[in-house]
């Protein structure tokens, strides 16, 4: 898409929002954004919750993957490792100009960002957007992005921590299935690389795919690690993500809707009274009576550091129990997703279920279209 076009597109977009003009770089002035903001929030995205959930189709050798940079930008070298094993895998990558950039702690301005995404969007020569990494940015370019245009362009779109934003808004407002997983900077070790597949490709082997049919096989992963922090088994179409970006998007037009769902929560690096704090705020908005289930991830790096002062503190495991248990609902702790080495790819909008006494998750219905 042409610049011109997409800023003539961006203006239609953000008219439907409410919005008369925004200006949307870095430093852009006061005003734009105390008019945007109050324009947004008096002005509510629609939500898509009317349509069919449409299921992107799925990973063949010969598609093409794009890969973009809507946060924070990358150095070459952090993504060489994921592009060699793509090519391997037989796909084609498409490289954006957002990804080494470089502008502040975004990877390009926002116009940038959103107009790249939004051509990957459009593009029919790219069959999956795979995010260069997270960082921050993407609450930036939420109201830029037309999501009745990425609905009439299903695609596969992955990608975790600050792209969690991304996801859950897609899902949300566009009711197209989004996938929480591997950025092109992670580490495409044997369980994530086996786990992309099993969620986004097709025939990738009989164990997903029934012999002979483009049948979906359900996708089950079970540890005898994870810990379970109430018995039960419980049903519900996937939603969730990062917890830091999941609570940043709450009072917006595209925070999450957990009703009757399986809430999956992952985080790093945030010490127990933050995440108290964060799923406190969850619980005071509702979001966590609502749902039909939990299942927290690893929450990796994110016991009590020690600090002259503040050295009495509660563990991560307490403030777990102590925030979730009183919901009474089926909840596990210590899912592989988002910020581990080996990650799970989790759709966003399918049905799955929680053997929470079993310590078993499985995904019941495709991730994808097969054709």
């Amino acid at each position: 898409m042409k610049r011109r076009m997409f800023l003539h597109s961006i203006g239609a977009g953000l008219s439907a929002l409410g919005f008369s003009s925004m200006e949307t770089s870095a430093g852009n002035g006061r005003n734009e954004f105390v008019n945007a903001t109050e324009s947004i929030l008096s002005n509510p995205a629609k939500n898509g919750g009317d349509f069919i959930s449409l299921l992107p189709p799925a990973l063949k050798k010969g598609s093409t993957i794009g890969i973009t940079a809507p946060a924070s930008g990358v150095d070459n070298g952090e993504i060489q490792e994921g592009i060699a094993l793509l090519k391997a895998s037989g796909y084609s990558i498409v490289l954006g100009n957002t990804l080494t950039r470089k502008y502040g702690y975004l990877s390009a301005p926002d116009t940038e960002r959103a107009a790249e995404f939004m051509e990957f969007v459009e593009r029919p020569d790219i069959d999956c957007i795979l995010c260069a990494r997270g960082g921050y940015g993407v609450m930036r370019i939420l109201p830029m992005l037309d999501f009745g245009v990425i609905r009439s362009n299903p695609k596969i779109i992955i990608g975790y921590s600050d792209i969690t934003a991304l996801l859950v808004a897609i899902t949300k407002l566009s009711n197209v299935i989004t996938y929480h997983g591997p950025v092109a900077s992670s580490t495409f070790d044997s369980f994530t690389v086996d786990y992309f597949k099993k969620a986004l490709c097709k025939h990738v082997s009989d164990e997903n795919i029934v012999s002979g049919t483009d049948e979906f096989k359900p996708i089950t992963f079970s540890d005898s690690r994870m810990i379970t922090l109430t018995d039960g088994v419980a049903k519900g179409r996937l939603t969730g993500g990062n917890l830091s970006m999941i609570v940043a998007t709450l009072g917006t037009p595209y925070e999450i809707d957990t009703r009757d769902s399986l809430l999956f929560l992952e985080d790093i690096a945030e010490e127990p009274y933050r995440i108290d704090r964060m799923l406190t705020q969850l619980w005071l908005a509702g979001k966590l009576q609502q749902c039909s289930g939990i299942i927290l991830g690893q929450f990796k790096n994110c016991e009590a550091k020690r600090i002259p002062g503040f050295e009495v503190s509660f563990s991560l495991q307490e403030v777990l129990e102590s925030r979730i248990t009183s919901l009474g609902i089926p909840a596990v702790h210590g899912l592989p997703i988002g910020h581990v080495k080996s990650k799970m790819t989790i759709p966003l909008g399918v049905m799955a279920e929680l053997n929470a006494a079993g310590k078993s998750f499985t995904i019941l219905e495709s991730p994808v279209a097969f054709s």
